[in-house]
């Protein structure tokens, strides 16, 4: 007996730390992933950039080993799928297909003191059109000042082959030879100027901002036509099914559809992200860092969501184990925080590229106290992870305010998620369940996959691809409330004594402090 041909998705997942590429199954399963490391520079402390080519020429090599290796299995390739971190930015000559800036990432805060006086003039119409204050990241007004500044990108524009976008655009205009200049919707809210109820650019900071609106791309739903791959890149003619925010792309994965069921993912971030429904929720309080994003847009029906999120936890981790060796590795500092059992003194805020949620501060720095000469290696690894599960909280807690309704149900994932200790510290502060969704690590290339699947007719819908997948299991909080309380309260002090806010009457208070509202991302993290 002939056993039927598995068909799957070629998923591209781009990081803002790494390149994957992986062939997602018609079980909803991933195979093998190829990886590689991409780069990242900060001349500065508020300055965080990327080379383009390197992404491109990395995203070429582990396509090509994915599809090797599909082929190998005998596995038919149906399309393929693309999830990038959001709000990371370039421009290129569209005639030499050659980048003529560095790609500017999420994580760029250059503008952000400038940004800040046009708060009290932008804010509260930007909020209402757009979802989100001015906050202080603005990737068109440095499209603007980078076509003013520099000659090649002037000169291109000047000769009509200048091009702007995300990575996600960047990524479809290579792997079409051209052929698309789009941007999706889940990238384009993410860069903050894309108007909920048009689904369009918002013409007056369009405008304001001074980014010419003939190097814009078109903004189209994840699951839109996105041309063909050229088989001079992968060797293949595939249709480009699906391409959205890696932030949204695992909300779809780790199976957050319905309205109050949200996702906690910890790449170089950490996102907590909320489903809030069909129409652009209204805030029931500003609560600083939390946006209205689109979850995703599929055959021209928006989901919207919630966001809260910090930017340096897995950068932080990185930092702690790469860049001064406390720690050998991540997986080593999980193991030593299992070991510590007695008290934690250490407290961590993850603060390395300022602060967002529960106060908007983008100078805040982090923060190690708590120290003694008592204490351990052990105890010191297990203050960090506390320090990721306290973010979690204040994010939680955020997006829960503005949404004016408790989260039901929250899955979590990404690379800090494989540690139990960190997931039961999150149940703990939290005072409720969370779930490790299975196969988390790969979230971002599935949801990416699924929503491209469905296109494809690989399922019917996310939610089938979803189910044939095993139960993801729950951590259930073991703090007594009293000790939940008390902890919580340590930390809110803690940012009280640390954090410079951004505005007067903007501090740390429970349930959550007032402020103005800072631009996320990023970004994803992505």
């Amino acid at each position: 007996m002939t056993r039927e041909r598995r068909r799957g998705v070629l998923s591209i997942d781009e990081g803002t730390t790494g390149t994957r590429a992986a062939v997602v199954l018609d079980d909803g399963g991933a195979a093998p992933a190829a990886y590689l490391p991409i780069s990242v520079r900060s001349r500065d402390h508020l300055l965080v950039e990327q080379d383009a080519t390197e992404i491109w020429v990395n995203t070429v090599q582990v396509c090509r080993t994915a599809l090797d290796r599909a082929a190998a299995d005998g596995v038919e390739i149906t399309g393929v799928s693309i999830s990038t971190q959001r709000a990371t930015v370039l421009l290129w000559d569209t005639v030499t297909g050659t980048p003529l800036s560095q790609a500017v990432v999420w994580q760029d805060r250059r503008y952000a003191a400038r940004m800040r006086e046009w708060e009290p003039e932008w804010d509260a119409h930007l909020i209402e059109h757009t979802g989100r204050p001015v906050g202080s990241r603005a990737p068109l007004l440095w499209a603007a000042e980078e076509i003013a500044g520099n000659e090649a990108a002037r000169r291109a524009h000047d000769q009509g082959r200048l091009a702007f976008g995300s990575i996600d655009t960047w990524l479809v205009w290579k792997l079409t030879g051209g052929a698309r200049h789009v941007m999706s919707a889940t990238n384009a809210v993410a860069l903050g100027a894309y108007d909920l109820r048009t689904g369009d650019w918002h013409g007056p900071w369009v405008e304001f901002l001074g980014c010419p609106r003939d190097v814009l791309p078109r903004i189209v739903d994840e699951d839109d036509d996105f041309g063909f791959t050229d088989p001079a890149v992968l060797g293949v003619r595939l249709p480009v099914l699906s391409v959205m925010g890696d932030q949204h792309a695992a909300m779809i994965a780790l199976g957050a559809h319905l309205p109050g069921q949200a996702t906690c993912v910890h790449g170089t971030g950490t996102f907590v992200d909320a489903v809030a429904g069909d129409r652009p929720p209204a805030h029931r309080s500003r609560v600083p860092g939390v946006l209205t994003l689109v979850g995703w847009r599929s055959r021209g029906v928006p989901v919207f969501s919630l966001e809260g999120y910090a930017s340096t936890t897995g950068s932080a981790m990185r930092w702690l184990c790469e860049e001064i060796g406390l720690f050998e590795s991540p997986a080593q500092l999980a193991q030593l925080a299992r070991e510590h059992t007695g008290p934690i003194r250490v407290m961590f805020l993850p603060a390395l590229a300022g602060l967002r949620t529960p106060v908007w501060s983008p100078e805040a720095t982090g923060l190690l106290t708590g120290l003694s000469l008592s204490t351990t290696r052990a105890e010191l690894a297990r203050g960090i992870l506390n320090g990721f599960a306290h973010s979690v909280c204040d994010l939680l807690e955020g997006v829960e305010e503005a949404m004016g309704r408790p989260v039901t149900e929250l899955f979590c994932g990404g690379g800090l998620a494989t540690s139990d200790v960190l997931m039961s510290s999150q149940a703990d502060l939290l005072g409720r369940p969370v779930r490790r969704a299975r196969d988390n690590e790969s979230a971002s290339l599935r949801g990416a996959a699924y929503l491209g699947g469905v296109r494809a007719g690989l399922w019917p819908s996310v939610s089938a691809a979803v189910a044939g997948l095993a139960a993801a299991p729950a951590f259930e909080p073991t703090l007594p409330d009293a000790e939940r309380q008390e902890a919580r309260a340590e930390w809110r002090d803690l940012l009280a004594r640390h954090v410079t806010v951004a505005a007067p009457g903007a501090r740390p208070s429970a349930p959550g402090p007032r402020g103005p509202e800072p631009d996320p991302q990023e970004e994803s993290p992505s």
